[in-house]
């Protein structure tokens, strides 16, 4: 499998997952749910088996839909890595909601919060 033992292609191969399935949910599915869907992060195990897909969305409102969107498409979208990458194993793909954007704006909100009552 790609670069076993090497960290730097184990990387880039997360990279590239990460690519493949941005450029398949804006190509490959019509669902309307999912167009301000974004793959922010890819990890992946160790044997290359499983991939943990971490996705952000634009619209948090939104974000129940989406979660339900982007978990309908793990098969598909397995197999569209597989026929893009050209390689004999494809990670079993796992979405995860990366909630840091929204964790961030809550910590702003309440160093601004705490900021304003010490004044």
């Amino acid at each position: 499998m790609a670069g076993r033992g090497n960290k730097f292609s184990k990387i880039k191969y997360e990279e590239r997952v990460r690519d493949e399935i941005n450029l398949a949910l804006r190509r490959e599915f019509a669902d309307p749910r999912l167009m301000n869907v974004s793959v922010t992060h890819v990890e992946l195990t160790q044997d290359y088996s499983h991939a943990k897909v971490y996705w952000d969305t634009f619209n948090s409102a939104t974000r129940g839909d989406a979660k339900v969107a982007i978990e309908s498409t793990a098969g598909r979208m397995r197999k569209l890595l597989a026929d893009k990458m050209e390689v004999r194993h494809t990670p079993e793909i796992h979405y995860v909601y990366n909630s840091q954007f929204e964790d961030a704006n809550k910590i702003d909100f309440l160093l601004k919060d705490s900021s304003d009552e010490t004044e």
